[in-house]
C-alpha cells in the first residue's frame, strides 16, 4: 500500500469538487412535465398518500434507502474529541463506503452537542427523514446511553458502528480462528485489553457466541478490571473479574488462548505472547499501530493466528465487512430495529463466507494465487463481492423471523440476485445467460489450458455448472499449475494435443481438413502439421462433433484466429461475412455494438450483413433490436462517401425488413438521446423508441466506443466479443480478458451450441 502523506490526503479531499459525496436525481427532470411531477403540483399526491399511511414514505421517497451518519465528533477515529465539524471528513467517508459497498444513500450530519440528552433530542426530531441511523465516533460512556435511548424511542434501525461493527466482524473471526486451531469456544480464555464502547460490545457478542464470562479478563488504562474496584461504570461491571491474583496485562495474558486488543499500539510484548497457550489467537486492533506488530507476534510465536485492523496483513478486522450489508438487509425489509438476532445472523454469514472458495477478483486484488480457509485467511476480505448477497440476506431474514420487519421477502434467491445487480456485480442479462447455460451444459474446449486465467475460468465455469470443460495443453504443466493455484481438475478433461497418444486423432483431423480444402492447395502434410496448433486442433474437435464449442484468444492474434476459423468452420451460407458484437451493460440499460473486431472498413454490402447479424444476435438474447447506424452525419447532412455508404446500408435494411426499427445515418448523440432526436428528426423510424443496437461505420469507431466506456466507467460491464455468422460456436476473448470475462463468453458459447443443436434436431 502506498504511503499516505498529509499532502496527498489533503489534495484528495480538495481536488475537483470538495468532499467525497454528492446527491444525484433518480428521476427524469428535463421537461416541464417532469418538473411538475417532481414538485408542484404533482408532489402533492404522494404527500397525501403518506399522510394517510406513513409507511408509504417507503414507497414514494428515498427513506427506505437513506441512512443518516450522525456524530458529535467526541471520539473521531484515533483523534479523540476534535469537534463535530472536524469530524465531517470521516462521516463523508462513511457515506462513501455505504454507497459503494451497500448501494445505500447517506446524509452525514454533524451535531454540535456533547450533552447526551440534547443530542438524542436532535436526532429524534430529524429521524422521520431516514430509514436508518448510523451513530459514529461518539465517546464512551455517553454512546451507550445514546444508542439505547434512540433504539427505544425510534422505529427505525439504530446502530453505533464503533461498538457493533467491530464486534460482529471480530466475533466471526474469533469463531473461525478457534475452529482453525481446534479449540472449543466455551473453553477459550480471553484477555480483552480496552474497555471502551467497542471492547464492551465485542465481549458481549463473544459471550453470546459461547464464550463464558468467567473466562474473560478485561483491562482498561488502570489494569485488570476487578469487581472490588470502586466507581466502575455499569458496562465495566459486566466483565469485572472476581480474581484477585492478577492486576497487569503481563499477569492476565499468561496461559490465555485469545488476546483482543482495542486499546493502543505497542503494549503487547513478545514475552507476553510467548506466555500464551498453544496456537494463541491475537486480534491486535488498535489503528494504525496495533498492540503488537504482525512481525513481532510471528517471531515470538510462529504458531500464532493473527488479525489486525490493517489492510497490509492477513485477516483484517474491517467494519466495512459488516455495516453496509447489515443496513442493506435491514432497509430492504423496512426493519424497525437492528436487534441481536440480526447481528448474530451477520456473524454466522461472515464466518461461513470465509470457508467458501474465494472469487478470482479477490485473489487478483490481493496479488495471491488462491486464498483458502486457514491461519492466514479466516475472515473474508472487504472487497469480496459476495458479502452483500450473503450478509444482507441473512440479516433481512433474521429481521423477518424475529418480527422487526415491516415487509417480507417472498423469494430469497431472487433477492440475492437483485443485490448483485444493484451493485453492478452482475446484470439481469448475465444472470439469465448463466441460468440458461447451466440448464443445458455443453462440452466446451478451452484453447489455452496452461494459461492461469483460462484455467481458472474453466474451473469456475464447471463450478457454476455452465459446461463440461476440456483443456488443451501439456497435461503435466496444467496439473502443476492447478496445484499451485489450488484448483481441482476433477471432472475436467485435459488433452495434450502434441502427445503421441493423440497421433491417430491428429491424422484423422488432417484428412478431414485436407478433403475440406483440397481445392485450395491444401496437402495432407500441411494439414497434419497444423494439427499441432491449439486453434486448429480445438476447432476440428467442434467441426467433428467431439466438442460443442471452442474458446480461444488469450495468446493468439485475432487475424490468425480468423484465418483458422475460415479454413475449418466457415461462414454460414446466408452471410457474406462474419462479425463480432460487444454488449455494454450500464445503468442506462443494455447496448449492443457491432462490428468490434473483424471488418476494418466495411462497404455498404458488408454493413448490411453486419446489421443483419446484429439483428439476429440481439434476438438471440431475447431482446428486440432498435437499431441506429452510426456516422458523423445526420440523415444526409454530409454527402461524403463514408456517410453515403451508411445511408445506403440503412435503405437496404429498411427494404429487406420493413418492420425492423432501424434508421440512420446519424451521430451517436442523437441515437442515444431519444427526446432530442425525436424533436429534431420526427420522421425517423425510431421515433419514441430507445436505441439499444449501434452499428458503426468502421472497426476503429466501434472498438474505440466500448474501450473508452470500459476505461472511464468502472460501473460498466462489457461482454464480448461475441461471434456472429459462423457455422459453429467458435468464440474469442480479448487479450487481457479476466476470468469473469471468459466465463461470460463460455455461457454464451454454451447457449450458442445448444441453440444449434435444437435447430438441427428440428431440421431432422
Amino acid at each position: 500500500m502506498a504511503e499516505i502523506t498529509k499532502e496527498a490526503a489533503l489534495q484528495y479531499h480538495m481536488d475537483g469538487r470538495p468532499g467525497k459525496i454528492e446527491v444525484k436525481p433518480t428521476k427524469n427532470y428535463h421537461t416541464q412535465t417532469d418538473l411538475s411531477l417532481a414538485y408542484s403540483p404533482g408532489v402533492a399526491f404522494p404527500c397525501l398518500e403518506i399522510q394517510q399511511n406513513p409507511d408509504d414514505a417507503y414507497k414514494y421517497t428515498d427513506k427506505g434507502n437513506l441512512v443518516a451518519v450522525i456524530s458529535n465528533g467526541t471520539a473521531v477515529l484515533g483523534l479523540g474529541d476534535i469537534g463535530a465539524i472536524s469530524g465531517k471528513p470521516v462521516m463523508e467517508g462513511k457515506g462513501l463506503l455505504f454507497k459503494i459497498y451497500g448501494g445505500i444513500d447517506v446524509f452525514d450530519i454533524e451535531v454540535d452537542e456533547a450533552d447526551p440528552e440534547k443530542f438524542c433530542e436532535a436526532v429524534e426530531r430529524i429521524a422521520p427523514t431516514f430509514g436508518g441511523i448510523n451513530l459514529e465516533d461518539i465517546k464512551a460512556p455517553e454512546c451507550f446511553y445514546i444508542e439505547e435511548r434512540l433504539k427505544r424511542t425510534l422505529d427505525i434501525p439504530v446502530m453505533h458502528d464503533d461498538q457493533h461493527g467491530t464486534a460482529i466482524i471480530s466475533a466471526a473471526g474469533l469463531k473461525n480462528a478457534l475452529e482453525v486451531v481446534g479449540k472449543n469456544i466455551e473453553d477459550a480464555k480471553l484477555v480483552v485489553n480496552g474497555a471502551g464502547a467497542a471492547a464492551i460490545s465485542c465481549t458481549k457478542l463473544y459471550c453470546a457466541l459461547g464464550v463464558r464470562k468467567e473466562n474473560v479478563i478485561m483491562l482498561d488504562s488502570k489494569g485488570v478490571i476487578t469487581s472490588d474496584r470502586p466507581n466502575l461504570t455499569e458496562q465495566k461491571k459486566l466483565f469485572a473479574t472476581e480474581r484477585r491474583d492478577i492486576h497487569t496485562l503481563e499477569e492476565a495474558i499468561r496461559g490465555a488462548d485469545v488476546f483482543v486488543g482495542l486499546s493502543k499500539g505497542n503494549i503487547l510484548t513478545k514475552e507476553m505472547v510467548r506466555s500464551m497457550a498453544d496456537q494463541p489467537i491475537i486480534f491486535a486492533l488498535a489503528n494504525p499501530t496495533p498492540e503488537i506488530s504482525y512481525e513481532d507476534a510471528m517471531e515470538a510465536r510462529p504458531d500464532v493466528l493473527m488479525a489486525t485492523g490493517r489492510t497490509d496483513y492477513p485477516n483484517q478486522i474491517n467494519n466495512v465487512i459488516g455495516f453496509p450489508y447489515i443496513f442493506r438487509g435491514a432497509l430492504d425489509v423496512h426493519a424497525t430495529a437492528i436487534n441481536e438476532e440480526m447481528k448474530m445472523a451477520a456473524v454466522h454469514a461472515i464466518a461461513r463466507l470465509a470457508k467458501e472458495p474465494v472469487p478470482d477478483v479477490v485473489n487478483d486484488i490481493y496479488k495471491v494465487n488462491n486464498l483458502t480457509f486457514g491461519p492466514d485467511y479466516f475472515i473474508p476480505k472487504p472487497v469480496d463481492p459476495r458479502l452483500i448477497t450473503e450478509v444482507s440476506s441473512a440479516v433481512a431474514k433474521a429481521a423477518v423471523e424475529s418480527g422487526v420487519a415491516r415487509t417480507s421477502i417472498e423469494d430469497w434467491d431472487e433477492y440475492k440476485k437483485s443485490l448483485s445487480v444493484m451493485l453492478g456485480q452482475e446484470t439481469k442479462l448475465t444472470q439469465k445467460l448463466y441460468a440458461t447455460a447451466s440448464a443445458h451444459p455443453q462440452r466446451v474446449v478451452f484453447a489455452e489450458g496452461a494459461h492461469p486465467t483460462m484455467l481458472r475460468a474453466a474451473v469456475q465455469a464447471k463450478a457454476e455448472k455452465l459446461c463440461v470443460p476440456i483443456l488443451l495443453g501439456n497435461d503435466e504443466i496444467i496439473t502443476k499449475l492447478a496445484k499451485e493455484l489450488d484448483l481441482s481438475l476433477d471432472g475436467i478433461e485435459v488433452i495434450n494435443l502434441r502427445h503421441p497418444s493423440q497421433y491417430d486423432r491428429r491424422q484423422r483431423y488432417a484428412r478431414i481438413l485436407t478433403e475440406k480444402r483440397k481445392r485450395e492447395g491444401y496437402t495432407f502434410a500441411e494439414a497434419s502439421d497444423k494439427m499441432y496448433e491449439r486453434n486448429y486442433f480445438g476447432m476440428m474437435m467442434v467441426e467433428t462433433g467431439e466438442a460443442d464449442a471452442f474458446i480461444t484468444g488469450l495468446y493468439t492474434r485475432y487475424s490468425n484466429t480468423l484465418k483458422v476459423v475460415n479454413e475449418i468452420i466457415g461462414i454460414r451460407p446466408e452471410n457474406k461475412t462474419l462479425a463480432t458484437m460487444h454488449i455494454i451493460n450500464s445503468q442506462r440499460g443494455t447496448l449492443y455494438i457491432a462490428d468490434t473486431l473483424v471488418n476494418q472498413n466495411p462497404d455498404t454490402e458488408t454493413l448490411v450483413d453486419i446489421a443483419r447479424l446484429a439483428e439476429q444476435t440481439v434476438r438471440f438474447f431475447n431482446d428486440t433490436p432498435v437499431m441506429a447506424m452510426i456516422s458523423h452525419s445526420n440523415f444526409g447532412s454530409d454527402q461524403c462517401t463514408g456517410a453515403q455508404k451508411v445511408k445506403n446500408a440503412v435503405q437496404q435494411m429498411q427494404q429487406l425488413n420493413p418492420d425492423l426499427a432501424i434508421d440512420g445515418e446519424m451521430q451517436i448523440g442523437f441515437a442515444l438521446n431519444t427526446e432530442q432526436r425525436d424533436e429534431l428528426y420526427p420522421f425517423t423510424k425510431l421515433n419514441g423508441k430507445n436505441v439499444n443496437t449501434l452499428v458503426f461505420p468502421d472497426l476503429v469507431s466501434a472498438r474505440s466506443s466500448y474501450k473508452m466506456l470500459q476505461s472511464i466507467n468502472s460501473n460498466v460491464e462489457i461482454i464480448g466479443p461475441i461471434q456472429m455468422g459462423l457455422n459453429k460456436p467458435i468464440h474469442f476473448v480479448d487479450f487481457g480478458a479476466t476470468v469473469r470475462d471468459i466465463v461470460n463468453i463460455t455461457a454464451i458459447a454454451v447457449i450458442d451450441a445448444y441453440v444449434e443443436k435444437v435447430k438441427q434436431n428440428q431440421q431432422n
